[in-house]
């Protein structure tokens, strides 16, 4: 079989699921089972991964999507427990005494304090959070999820707190070939990894920069009443601000401090400059974006969700009592992650684990105390009290974010196992290599020289398939840092292009988009979702891919 025919067979259920999801608008409720059972075949008769992997890849998988539902349960209950409290209300009204203008409240909530989430936590929780919390405060659910998911973006190779570096490209560089070749250029290992994240640190300085601009010509464009890039475009001074408040502080942390506080850091001074910054109305332009009245938006951008603020106008409080519990949430997601403190091993020392299943060298676990889901809970307990709630207030806010967990969990039953099979697949009788690293294997073969340009597209589809820009640089770090031996380059730097693919990557990964419209009730319309973002995942992979050619060709 060759090595095109490989990569052909490989990217088949890859392609169907954008056929279904984009082509076709198909729900992922529809589509996945079907792409699942397209890859398992595969796996099963063309690769002839044994019937045990293949069964310990799904116990594996649906481990993950506990971890997943868990955090959304988690996110959405914190969400509905502050509507019920009146907290909502409340922040939606301290938003709008900073701006009224929606442009302005995105590089806000959605790049400086989803960057944040981000930075602490990472594993899709930005959106989880940021995009429910768009919804209450008026945006459309569909411009949320949107907007979500390009969060996961620029912070996300710093994401919970370095992980993508540390575990990620530490993992899948780990090998004795090449820690005997750095011993013998009087390196190690940890430095070789400051290299890379300083060099990805670079990357995603320049590229993010105009990541909020993108999120606010996306939404005057796809959302607006005049369907406007250039209601987008009025607002660049501020928006390119913005973009460099974060990035330009990041970028230093990245380069000087290593991998674990760039994404944490860029993004606290950001919000403390940008806030400031609206409040003076510095470089904000004259006229004020909103979208149209919510009669006339069309139907396809509603959630199941519904927030009524005026519901809760008895309801009073003071915007920073309202901000405490997600103020708790980040503190609480700092002090677990943090790797100087023992509070994050305490916690991960309760695990609920199955070890080689099937008697594979496969898998499950569950960390349920360090978990995002648990300390969402943990707040939303704490907020019960101190915003005096009363028992049917909570009671409600369980019963609503309970309904939303069903239909996310029957698409993720079989998102994420097809995922554990195409990484699995490396276990097989064919001889052949794991279905992803043959996709990768025939760019690799194709480009020759040029291979920088489409290094970043290769951590992309990692992360596509995936969900992760930590499992994609697990997957592809040592495959990329071959061909750059091969081709007698940098190999720090196809490595950081390769992790800053794969944080691009998280902006059209399915289970995220799943788990993202899950949490604003927006369930079927992945599809709808993943022809928007596909957008700035393009514009990201492709700059950053030239970026990468001129820095080891030309600089």
């Amino acid at each position: 079989m060759t090595s095109g025919i490989q990569a052909l067979l490989a990217f088949t259920p890859i392609l169907f699921s954008a056929i279904f999801l984009v082509g076709f608008r198909w729900p992922a409720r529809k589509a996945m089972p079907l792409v699942f059972i397209l890859s398992a075949a595969i796996a099963l008769i063309l690769w002839q991964v044994p019937f045990t992997y293949i069964a310990a890849s799904i116990i594996e998988g649906l481990f993950i999507t506990f971890n997943i539902l868990y955090i959304i349960f988690g996110a959405i209950l914190l969400l509905n427990t502050l509507k019920h409290s009146g907290g909502i209300a409340a922040i939606r009204a301290g938003f709008s005494r900073i701006s009224e203008d929606r442009r302005v409240q995105v590089i806000i909530i959605a790049w400086l304090f989803g960057s944040f989430i981000e930075g602490a936590s990472g594993f899709g929780t930005p959106a989880a959070i940021a995009s429910p919390l768009l919804v209450a405060l008026g945006f459309p659910a569909l411009a949320a999820v949107m907007i979500g998911m390009m969060i996961q973006s620029t912070p996300v190779t710093f994401g919970a707190v370095g992980t993508p570096i540390l575990i990620g490209a530490k993992g899948g560089l780990e090998n004795p070939q090449l820690l005997a070749q750095l011993a013998g250029q009087g390196q190690t290992l940890e430095g070789y990894l400051r290299i890379i994240a300083s060099e990805a640190a670079i990357l995603h300085g320049i590229t993010g920069t105009l990541i909020p601009l993108f999120m606010i010509m996306m939404m005057t464009r796809f959302f607006g009443q005049n369907k406007s890039w250039r209601e987008g475009l009025s607002i660049a001074p501020f928006a390119i601000f913005g973009g460099l408040a974060f990035t330009i502080p990041y970028t230093l942390t990245g380069i000087f401090l290593g991998p674990e506080f760039p994404s944490l850091l860029g993004a606290l001074i950001g919000l403390a400059i940008v806030t400031f910054a609206a409040q003076k109305r510095f470089l904000l332009p004259k006229d004020k974006w909103e979208f149209a009245p919510t009669n006339k938006w069309p139907e396809e951008w509603f959630g199941r969700i519904e927030i009524k603020l005026d519901t809760l106008a008895d309801k009073k409080m003071s915007v920073f009592t309202a901000w405490v519990p997600y103020i708790l949430v980040t503190l609480f997601l700092v002090l677990t992650r943090l790797p100087h403190l023992s509070l994050g091993r305490i916690l991960k020392s309760v695990e609920l684990k199955w070890v080689n299943i099937f008697s594979t060298n496969i898998a499950g676990s569950s960390q349920i105390l360090y978990l995002p889901g648990t300390l969402l809970i943990l707040v939303v307990a704490i907020t019960f009290f101190l915003h005096q709630m009363k028992r049917n207030e909570l009671k409600a806010a369980i019963l609503e974010s309970s309904k939303i967990l069903f239909g996310a969990g029957f698409v993720l039953l079989f998102t994420v196992p097809m995922v554990r099979i195409y990484i699995n697949s490396s276990v097989n009788g064919s001889g052949l290599s794991s279905m992803p690293i043959a996709m990768a294997q025939w760019v690799a073969e194709s480009v020759g020289k040029i291979w920088p340009l489409f290094a970043p597209s290769i951590g992309a589809l990692g992360a596509f398939i995936a969900g992760s820009n930590t499992v994609s640089n697990l997957m592809f770090a040592l495959f990329q840092h071959s061909i750059a031996e091969k081709l007698m380059i940098s190999g720090t730097m196809v490595v950081a292009l390769q992790a800053v693919g794969a944080a691009a990557g998280n902006m059209i990964a399915i289970h995220n988009v799943v788990a993202a419209s899950a949490t604003v009730g927006l369930l079927g319309r992945e599809g709808d979702t993943l022809r928007m973002t596909v957008i700035p995942t393009l514009y990201y992979v492709l700059v950053v891919g030239i970026l990468g050619l001129v820095w080891i060709y030309a600089i």
